[in-house]
């Protein structure tokens, strides 16, 4: 083997573990909103402490990931597909870090919930579904960024839509709550945020699909309509 074919096999390997790498992190990620939801739904404060308290890995994947990517960049000036792997990548890590903080944030809200003597069930039990479904559109996304597959990754940008009208649905069963008891305010705000951080969870979900779609295709498809999006992907 020739000195430039080991440096190209080398380089290669060096993409390859990149991507792995934020697979693992989105493995991380995922495990802390599975966390976080079931602690809410069976009111596990120690579970719901955990998930706070290990967000600090998530940050630190995002932090090392960074590094190799710039890494990556000064030695081996990537061009073409391999740039757009790269720069991809560098956005995929951080809308991971910020699903965690939202995973943070179900936690800590979850907590402070459960501390009172009411909890609604009608949209606990929605929040549950509309997590579901976030839960579904990360795994996919992963998913999709580990087969470089845009047409899974389009699909994924279709679900955003039905996660933002079950977060419009668990809002009007929260003001009906809290006008039947006014006392339950206090609760209601806290469940509205967690059903807000998971609605971001859908977002930056689809950013990641978004992502994919321009690794595969080189089009930058963030902005456009999903009619177009699809087009892009499938074309």
């Amino acid at each position: 083997m020739t000195q430039s074919e080991h440096s190209s096999k080398q380089y290669d390997i060096d993409l390859e573990t990149l991507r792995s790498r934020v697979l693992e992190m989105g493995g991380l990620v995922e495990s802390q909103i599975l966390a976080a939801i079931d602690g809410l739904m069976a009111g596990d404060l120690v579970a719901l402490d955990a998930v706070v308290e290990e967000d600090h890995r998530v940050n630190a994947f995002e932090v090392n990931i960074d590094t190799d990517c710039s890494h990556l960049i000064a030695r081996r000036q990537p061009a073409a597909g391999d740039l757009r792997m790269v720069l991809a990548v560098i956005k995929i890590v951080t809308d991971l870090e910020r699903i965690g903080d939202e995973a943070a944030k179900i936690a800590r809200m979850g907590k402070q919930s459960h501390s009172r003597d009411r909890m609604p069930s009608a949209p606990i039990a929605a929040v549950k579904h509309v997590g579901d479904i976030a839960i579904g559109m990360l795994r996919k996304a992963l998913d999709a960024l580990a087969r470089l597959d845009p047409a899974a990754a389009a699909a994924i940008v279709r679900e955003d839509a039905a996660i933002d009208e079950e977060f419009r649905s668990i809002v009007r069963q929260l003001i009906t709550f809290m006008m039947e008891d006014p006392r339950t305010i206090s609760t209601a705000i806290e469940i509205l945020w967690i059903a807000k951080a998971i609605e971001r969870i859908g977002d930056h979900s689809k950013n990641m699909a978004e992502q994919v779609i321009y690794i595969v295709k080189g089009t930058d498809v963030r902005h456009t309509s999903v009619e177009a999006l699809e087009r892009e992907a499938l074309s």
